[in-house]
C-alpha cells in the first residue's frame, strides 16, 4: 500500500449494515407472540378442560418420571404412542403432577408450529404480508383447534409441527440448495418415523410429501441419501417396531379398530359429519360444542379452495414440464416448480385425509368430538389459500400510490416486482370482481375465527370453575383419608393422576360393574380395600345408583358432598 494513501475495503471487507425486519415480519411476530400469549392464558385457566384421557398420559409421564415404567403406547391400547409424556416427564419430575406442566410441551409445540408455517409459506413462493395471513389464520383458538393443540391426549398436538418440518425439509431436499444435505435426510426419515410411531393420521402428507422426493431425487435416493433416510425412518420407529416384534401385534390392526368398525353408521351420518361439519371444525370456525348454521360455510368454501388450488399447481407443474434429471444429483428442480409440487402434496394429503374421515364410522356417530381427527388439516393452510391470496393481493397493488403522483381518471396503481408503482389502465371487472370476492372470502375466515375464539374466552370461567370443583374434591379426599375408590372412566384416571396415585381409582359403569380400566393393576388394588369409597359426579346415573345405597342399615353408604361430588363412604 503506498504511503499516505488509504486503500479502499474490499466489498466482502465492508461492514453490512443490518437489514432491518420488515413490517410484516414485526407484525406476525406480534400477531404470533399474541397466539401463544392467549393460549398460555387459557391453560392458566384451566382450560381447554381436562380429562381421564389426558390424565392417561399424565400418568405415563409420572411413571417416566419416576423411572417405574417407559410405555411405548398409550395405556391400554396398541396405538398412539407416548412422545407427549416423555416430553412432560422431565417437568412433571421437578414441579409435581399438574394439567399444566402437562401442557407446557403442547404450548412449545404450536408456537414451533407458528414458526415453520411462516417458514413454510415464504418458501412457497408466498411473499411476507401472505406468510402474516397464515400466521393470523393459525393464531386464533376456536374451541375444536386449541383442544387439539394443547390437550396432551396423544397423537395431536405433535402432528401439526411435524407435518410443517417434513414439507419444509422436502423443499430444501427437492430444490438441491446449498449445505449439508445428508443432515436433512436424515431429519426428514427421523420425523417421519416418530409421526407414524406417534399417530398415522399423518400418513397421507409422509407418502405425497415422500413422492416428490422419489420422483425429484431418486438419482440422490440411490446413493447414501437413501441409506440414510431408511436408517433414519427406522430408528424414529424404533419403539413401535420393537414393540410390535416383541408381541407379535400389527398396529394397522389395532388402529382400524379404534375407528370405529365394529359399530356402523349411516353413509348420510359420515358424510354430514366429515364433509359438512368436519372442516369448519377443523378450520376453527365452531363454538364450544356445536357448530351453529352460520359457521358451517366453511363447509361448502372448503372443497371449492382445495380444487381451485390444486388446479393452480398442477398449472404450474404443466407450464414448467417435467424437469430432467441433472447429473449433479445436487442441482434440482426450479424453485417454482417445487414451490407447486409441493402445495399439491399437501392439498392431496388433506384430501385424503378428509376422505379417510368422512368415510369412518366416527364422523357419522360423534362428528362434533371427532373431529380432532381432522386436526392436521392445518399443514395445508399455506396451500389451501393460496388461491384466495393470489386474487386478493392486485386489490391492494392498485391502492399503492406514489407520492406526487395524482391519479388520472380511470387509471390504477400497480407495484412492479422492483416495488416501483406505477399507472395502468384499469383491468377488467371480472378480475376485479374475482379480487373481492377473494377478499371477502379472507374476510370471512379471519371474522369466523374470531368469533369462535371469543366464544372461548366467555366459557373459559365456567372451565376454571369446574377445575376449582375438582381440586376440591381432591382435597376432601385427602382430608378424609380415602387412598382407594371407585368411579366412572371420566372420573378415575384424571382423579388418580390430579393425586399422584395417592388415590387409586377403579373403573365402574352406571350400573357399579367393572369397567375399563386403562391399568388393571389399579382395580386390583382397590379390590384389596374394604374401606374403598366411590365418587361420582352430582346428578351422574352412578349417583343415582349410589344413593339407593344410602340408609343406616350395615352394609350401607354414608355420602360426603362437595361442590359438583359425591363421596360415598362405607357405614362402620
Amino acid at each position: 500500500m503506498t504511503a499516505g494513501v488509504r486503500e479502499e475495503p474490499r466489498e466482502a471487507e465492508r461492514p453490512r449494515t443490518p437489514r432491518r425486519p420488515r413490517l410484516p415480519t414485526l407484525l406476525a411476530l406480534l400477531v404470533g407472540s399474541a397466539g401463544i400469549a392467549y393460549r398460555l392464558a387459557l391453560l392458566l385457566a384451566d382450560a381447554p378442560p381436562s380429562n381421564s384421557d389426558e390424565a392417561t398420559m399424565g400418568l405415563a409421564a409420572l411413571h417416566i418420571a419416576r423411572g417405574v415404567d417407559f410405555p411405548v403406547w398409550f395405556y391400554g391400547q396398541a396405538y398412539m404412542g407416548t412422545l407427549e409424556a416423555y416430553l412432560a416427564a422431565p417437568l412433571i419430575a421437578v414441579t409435581g403432577p399438574s394439567v399444566l406442566a402437562l401442557r407446557l410441551p403442547t404450548l412449545a409445540l404450536y408456537a414451533l408450529f407458528l414458526l415453520l408455517s411462516w417458514r413454510l409459506t415464504r418458501r412457497l413462493g408466498g411473499d411476507r404480508w401472505y406468510a402474516l395471513l397464515v400466521v393470523a389464520v393459525l393464531a386464533l383458538g376456536a374451541d375444536r383447534v386449541v383442544k387439539n393443540q394443547l390437550i396432551a391426549g396423544g397423537g395431536y398436538p405433535e402432528l401439526n409441527p411435524a407435518g410443517a418440518a417434513l414439507a419444509l425439509l422436502t423443499v430444501g431436499l427437492c430444490t438441491g440448495g446449498p449445505g449439508a444435505r445428508l443432515p436433512r435426510w436424515a431429519a426428514w426419515g427421523l420425523v417421519a418415523g416418530v409421526l407414524l410411531w406417534v399417530d398415522p393420521l399423518i400418513l397421507p402428507y409422509v407418502l405425497t410429501l415422500g413422492a416428490l422426493l422419489v420422483a425429484w431425487r431418486r438419482r440422490e435416493l440411490a446413493g447414501r441419501a437413501g441409506a440414510v433416510l431408511a436408517g433414519a425412518l427406522l430408528l424414529g420407529m424404533a419403539p413401535m417396531v420393537l414393540d410390535n416384534l416383541r408381541h407379535g401385534r400389527n398396529p394397522l390392526t389395532a388402529v382400524l379398530a379404534a375407528s370405529g368398525s365394529g359399530a356402523a353408521a349411516g353413509w348420510a351420518d359420515r358424510l354430514h359429519g366429515g364433509l359438512v361439519i368436519g372442516p369448519p371444525l377443523a378450520m376453527g370456525f365452531c363454538s364450544p360444542g356445536h357448530c351453529a348454521p352460520w359457521q358451517l360455510w366453511w363447509a361448502l368454501a372448503f372443497p371449492v379452495l382445495l380444487l381451485l388450488a390444486g388446479l393452480a399447481a398442477w398449472r404450474v407443474l404443466r407450464r414448467v414440464g417435467p424437469p430432467a434429471l441433472p447429473a449433479n444429483r445436487r442441482a434440482g428442480p426450479a424453485a417454482d416448480r417445487v414451490s407447486a409440487g409441493v402445495r399439491l402434496a399437501l392439498l392431496v394429503g388433506a384430501a385424503t385425509v378428509l376422505a379417510a374421515y368422512a368415510s369412518s364410522n366416527a364422523a357419522g356417530r360423534t362428528p362434533t368430538e371427532s373431529g380432532r381427527y381432522l386436526s392436521c388439516l392445518a399443514v395445508a393452510v399455506p396451500a389451501l389459500l393460496w388461491p384466495l391470496w393470489q386474487a386478493a393481493r392486485p386489490l391492494a397493488d392498485r391502492l399503492a400510490l406514489r407520492p406526487g403522483r395524482r391519479r388520472q381518471l380511470g387509471e390504477v396503481a400497480v407495484s412492479d416486482r422492483s416495488g416501483h408503482c406505477h399507472f395502468v389502465e384499469p383491468k377488467s371487472i371480472k378480475a376485479t370482481a374475482v379480487g373481492v370476492g377473494a377478499a371477502l372470502v379472507l374476510a370471512g375466515v379471519l371474522g369466523t375465527g374470531t368469533a369462535a375464539t371469543v366464544d372461548v374466552i366467555r366459557a373459559a370461567s365456567a372451565v376454571h370453575a369446574e377445575a376449582d370443583r375438582h381440586r376440591a374434591l381432591v382435597d376432601t379426599l385427602g382430608a378424609l383419608g380415602v387412598q382407594h375408590v371407585r368411579g366412572g372412566y371420566w372420573t378415575c384416571n384424571r382423579l388418580t393422576f390430579a393425586t399422584g396415585e395417592d388415590v387409586v381409582c377403579a373403573v365402574v359403569d352406571d350400573h357399579l360393574r367393572p369397567g375399563f380400566d386403562r391399568l388393571p393393576a389399579y382395580r386390583q388394588e382397590v379390590a384389596a380395600d374394604p374401606d374403598a369409597a366411590w365418587v361420582a359426579p352430582d346428578g351422574s346415573p352412578l349417583a343415582a345408583t349410589l344413593d339407593r345405597r344410602l340408609g343406616p342399615e350395615p352394609g350401607a353408604l354414608d355420602v360426603v358432598t362437595v361442590a359438583g361430588w359425591r363421596i360415598y363412604l362405607p357405614r362402620r
